[in-house]
């Protein structure tokens, strides 16, 4: 008797939903009890559909009770619908009839001859989950061979599912952009994917059965790899850069990971390699370490690489006991050759430059660029004794100088010219810090410009100590203004009778808790660092106050006032109107205001000097050539300004008695003016022999401490009330036209 047939005996539908009658049935039928102990979901269903039986497996596969299922036609629930369908359709094209969904897709797929169908097939379980099975549907005949029912049996094939995925991640994995190679224990090729033939340019047949030596380039050495295979045997893992070959020869640098494979009683068992080719990264981090670390234009190390290499040669300074020297290096004159030719031209310079001061330096010593048109030397190694450290880094200095004088073509078939100053600080060991040997150097620097330029200077105390004074200055300075702590001093000019015609202004400086700083301490400070335009400004402002109080006083009213004006304030755009403004604003006739000019202001621009000077001439603004004597002045210089006055420097009035070329030159100067038709001051009379020396040969203004002392507005005018009455007359300057 069929197993079916056993089970279905007897048996009525309440007694199959009957758990009693159920287990009756199954004790007394040993297919059943096989059923019922299978380790596979069993399910039975007559010929309609109907479920006549559900085991045990079947019922924790798919989460139903046996209640839920038997005796219901209920297969479409065990099943997802995407595959019924699909399987349904697959069935109907192939038969060229509708085929109903469900059990039926199987059932129309056994056809008259055969006795089963079996497919991959998915579950849907009680909860909503899918379950992968592989279900195989019988056909049930009793003896008579007439079909009974059908029996479904479906196996788990979830972990199958899962592996097979795994491997077919595997293989898109193996055949990605990364080059992959397989070995065994022994480090025998066993596998390539097509990345490492197209990365290596060789083919798998070339490479299987060979070892990764066949790529070995011969940039690492021994060591490299004896530790890397150390690492492997120790952790099953390695990755880092290295350097292969191609089939080619070319080499080329790679990332490299390698991962040791175990087996079950932890042996190394493989090895598998991915590597990517990185030389694109490697250009790329080249590029940006250039960009970080080294000039653009001139292609020398930049601040930021100096300093750091700086920093490694004070290290190594401080264990050999060498000293080192750090020379800093400043073009002369750069900014008027950018200014007069172009900044493509000063950069053409700036690129020789840096050509010349490479050839001078020796292997590990540094050349860099700062910024601008300053540069660096570094110099190692030169010794453990001091004297003949500098020694070596003055020839150095010297030769550098000396290359840089000669001609750049830079335009052209013109030939430039440049000159340069150089300052040079010592160092040994950490005796320093870098910003300190920067600053020493700085100083030097300063120190051979000051010199004239074209020097070179050695930084040594004095000229820090003269550094931090300039500083302090500066500092001072720069509050001074907005603290009202400047003052006015007049000293009087007077004729060849010693009669007062009017007062030059001297400016003071006058800190709190402090003594007075005189205008030669100062003022070359305030020009260098433009500090000298405001103060100039304050200056001409109370001058016109004090003008404006001199012609409401008899006394006065006759007088004019000289003003010193620098010539970085004289060459501001709006220098005119600023006098006008001051004028304008106190109410003076401008004819009592004197402006006086030195000689170097004669030698730049001078179509603007002369055309700022005529618009204050026909305003009524009068000039005054101070200092003449030291400058640069030629007769036919003076000729095209509108001068009236001529001040004979005080250093050739000093010893005019005893100096016969002292004597010599204001003798000259005096001759000269008078032939131009400008009367003539001297500066600096402080005893009547010098006064009466310099009348006899046509001098006709005077002023020094014979005559009066600077002294502020207050004693001027204490000082007027004292003096008798002076005779009316014209002031001598009234009478040049």
């Amino acid at each position: 008797m069929s197993a079916t047939q056993t089970f279905n005996k007897g048996c009525k539908v309440e007694e199959l939903r009957s758990e009693k009658g159920t287990n009756s049935l199954l004790r007394n039928s040993l297919p059943n009890t096989i059923f019922e102990n299978a380790g596979q979901a069993i399910i039975l269903t007559d010929t309609t559909g109907l479920i006549t039986y559900f085991n045990p497996a079947a019922q924790k596969m798919l989460g139903y009770t046996l209640d839920e299922v038997v005796l219901r036609k209920t297969p479409l629930i065990f099943h997802l619908a995407e595959e019924v369908e699909e399987r349904a359709k697959a069935l109907s094209q192939e038969s060229g009839k509708d085929t109903a969904p469900g059990f039926e897709v199987f059932i129309a797929g056994l056809g008259a001859d055969r006795a089963h169908a079996e497919a991959d097939w998915t579950y849907v379980r009680k909860n909503g989950s899918c379950l992968p099975v592989s279900l195989n549907i019988s056909l049930l005949r009793d003896d008579t061979g007439a079909v009974q029912g059908y029996m479904g049996i479906a196996s788990d094939i979830s972990e199958r599912y899962r592996l097979e995925q795994e491997l077919r991640v595997a293989a898109i994995a193996f055949e990605s952009q990364a080059a992959i190679m397989v070995t065994d224990a022994a480090r025998r090729i066993l596998q390539v994917n097509k990345a490492f033939s197209r990365l290596t340019g060789y083919e798998a047949e070339e490479a299987i059965g060979q070892t990764p030596s066949m790529l070995k380039s011969g940039h690492q050495d021994a060591a490299f790899y004896a530790e890397m295979w150390r690492q492997l045997s120790e952790t099953g893992h390695w990755q880092g850069e290295i350097w292969n070959r191609r089939k080619n020869g070319d080499v080329f640098p790679e990332w490299l990971t390698i991962s040791g494979v175990r087996n079950n009683r932890g042996q190394l068992t493989h090895f598998v390699s991915t590597f990517s080719d990185i030389s694109n990264l490697k250009i790329a981090e080249s590029e940006i370490h250039h960009l970080a670390f080294y000039d653009p234009l001139t292609a020398l190390p930049n601040r930021r690489l100096l300093l750091n290499r700086l920093d490694k040669a004070c290290a190594s300074s401080n264990r050999s006991g060498h000293y080192g020297a750090l020379l800093i290096i400043d073009l002369d004159h750069f900014k008027t050759l950018n200014d007069t030719l172009g900044h493509d031209v000063g950069d053409r310079l700036l690129v020789e430059v840096a050509k010349r001061l490479a050839t001078y330096i020796r292997e590990g010593d540094t050349a860099a660029r700062l910024g601008g048109d300053e540069f660096v030397i570094m110099l190692e190694n030169l010794g453990l004794d001091h004297e003949g450290a500098g020694v070596q880094a003055e020839i150095v200095a010297e030769k550098v100088r000396t290359e840089l004088t000669r001609p750049y073509t830079l335009a052209g078939d013109m030939e430039y010219y440049r000159s340069a100053s150089i300052g040079i600080s010592l160092f040994h060991g950490h005796d320093k810090s870098v910003d300190i040997l920067l600053k020493q150097a700085d100083i030097a620097l300063y120190k051979a410009k000051d010199a004239g330029r074209n020097a070179i200077r050695f930084f040594d105390n004095a000229m820090q100590t003269a550094l931090d004074e300039r500083a302090a200055l500066e500092a001072g300075l720069r509050r001074a203004l907005s603290r009202e702590e400047f003052v006015l001093y007049v000293q009087p000019q007077v004729d060849t009778e010693r009669q007062l015609i009017g007062a030059e202004v001297l400016l003071r400086w006058q800190p709190p808790n402090h003594p007075m700083v005189m205008p030669g301490d100062f003022v070359a400070l305030a020009e260098d660092t433009g500090l000298i335009v405001p103060i100039g400004l304050w200056v001409l402002d109370r001058a016109c106050a004090e003008l404006r109080r001199w012609a409401d006083d008899p006394r006065t009213e006759s007088l004019f006032m000289a003003v010193n004006v620098s010539a970085r304030q004289f060459r501001q755009a709006d220098f005119v109107s600023q006098v006008a403004d001051a004028l304008a604003r106190h109410g003076i006739k401008p004819r009592r205001l004197k402006l006086e000019l030195t000689e170097s202001l004669l030698l730049d621009n001078v179509d603007d000097v002369i055309a700022k000077m005529q618009a204050l001439r026909e305003m009524g603004v009068r000039f005054s050539l101070d200092d003449f004597g030291t400058g640069y002045a030629s007769l036919s210089y003076l000729k095209r300004f509108p001068f009236e006055q001529l001040k004979i420097d005080r250093s050739f009035i000093r010893d005019i008695m005893n100096d016969s070329d002292d004597a010599g030159i204001v003798r000259a100067i005096i001759a000269m003016g008078n032939t131009l038709r400008l009367n003539v001051v001297a500066e600096g009379v402080e005893d009547d022999d010098q006064h009466a020396y310099l009348a006899r040969h046509g001098c006709c203004l005077f002023q020094g401490y014979l005559f009066g002392k600077p002294m502020s507005f207050a004693d001027f005018r204490e000082m007027l009330g004292k003096r008798p009455p002076a005779v009316a007359k014209p002031v001598i300057d009234d009478w040049v036209i």
